[in-house]
């Protein structure tokens, strides 16, 4: 079932204000939880984390910044 345009933006909205704080709490104490490995390490487990959260919900952010395709086009016609 696909998302209409407007429930992916308020789906993303719901993901970037709640979810994606969340998801950073939870990202850093799990880090902390490790014997504070080297700085490159850290770094790359951080950027990793950065990029896993984008994988499962990258179908909420398409198209989300264009015009609304679901929505015609009034000033040229009628």
């Amino acid at each position: 079932m696909a998302l209409s345009y407007k429930a992916r933006r308020r789906w993303s909205l719901v993901v970037l204000l709640i979810g994606l704080p969340l998801y950073i709490v939870v990202a850093v104490t799990l880090v902390n939880m490790l014997d504070r490995p080297s700085a490159l390490v850290e770094l790359a487990i951080y950027v990793v984390l950065g990029v896993i959260w984008m994988v499962p919900l990258r179908f909420v952010f398409l198209g989300v910044g264009q015009a609304d395709p679901d929505k015609q086009d009034r000033d040229g016609e009628g």
